[in-house]
């Protein structure tokens, strides 16, 4: 599980609500569905305005990403140990006895590059093919990422939209001070929900997933440059420093302890 995320979470509500005790502003003033129902329900409507209905389904894939914890960076270490075993392979025994490996490679980008390698495809259709694929997975990211991106920028705005509307609601009866003091302090909980729904939780979501994007591109692009390498032939030595480029000082040197 990504803790990052759980953490950011518990730890927003808890700023919000002690936040609220140490100004004196009771919790019970958050028992408002109508506040609820216009940022909650508006926002998943405006996003239902905004998107076609292939892009909103994927919602709930988005918030399992989330909530997933993912190992590119710890495991660009792994991947430079496996490009070297395979060149070995292939230097003693050519391209082609690199074909009962492929089976064992989970990721499906590494068992597709390295099979077109083993094809005997030319090294510069293999680099566009798997540039092409990367491309495309990047925009089907940022497409899908956009959701969120807009669901910040509108639940702010329908925060305003909720304290006009309890606004207007509390000045319809002028008649009882004490009521139109407690109707006023409600007509603004929707815009403490709008906006704590879209800079606590929808942006920062966002910026997660163009994170968790940057990772998993970062470690296909380290694939691509292995792959064209034992393509091309180049010996273990020469394989490791190409792709030690990719990982942090720091974790070179406790690569190469190991």
């Amino acid at each position: 599980m990504e803790k990052s995320t759980v953490i950011g979470i518990i730890a927003g509500l808890i700023s919000v609500f002690v936040g609220m005790i140490l100004k004196g502003a009771p919790l019970t003033a958050m028992n408002n569905p109508a506040a609820f129902l216009i940022i909650i329900g508006g926002t998943f409507s405006c996003l239902f305005n905004a998107f076609p209905m292939a892009t909103v389904a994927k919602l709930p894939t988005l918030f399992k990403l989330l909530f997933r914890a993912d190992d590119y960076d710890s495991g660009k270490g792994e991947l430079v140990k496996t490009f070297i075993e395979l060149s070995q392979v292939a230097r003693r025994e050519g391209i082609l006895a690199l074909e009962g490996r492929v089976q064992d490679i989970e990721d499906p980008f590494f068992r597709n590059g390295l099979g077109m390698v083993i094809d005997g495809m030319d090294p510069g259709f293999v680099s566009e093919v798997l540039d092409a694929e990367l491309a495309v997975m990047e925009e089907r990211h940022s497409e899908a990422r956009s959701v969120l991106t807009q669901a910040g920028t509108y639940a702010p705005t329908l925060g305003v939209l909720g304290a006009v509307v309890g606004l207007i609601a509390a000045l319809a009866d002028l008649s009882d001070v004490n009521k139109l003091g407690h109707a006023i302090s409600a007509a603004f909980i929707a815009t403490i929900l709008g906006i704590f729904t879209g800079y606590v939780i929808w942006l920062p979501f966002a910026n997660k997933l163009k994170v968790k994007s940057a990772a998993e591109i970062g470690y296909k692009r380290m694939i691509i440059e292995g792959i064209l390498s034992l393509q091309a032939g180049d010996s273990p030595t020469a394989i490791e420093a190409k792709l030690m480029i990719f990982i942090p000082q720091k974790e070179r040197e406790a690569l190469k302890k190991e």
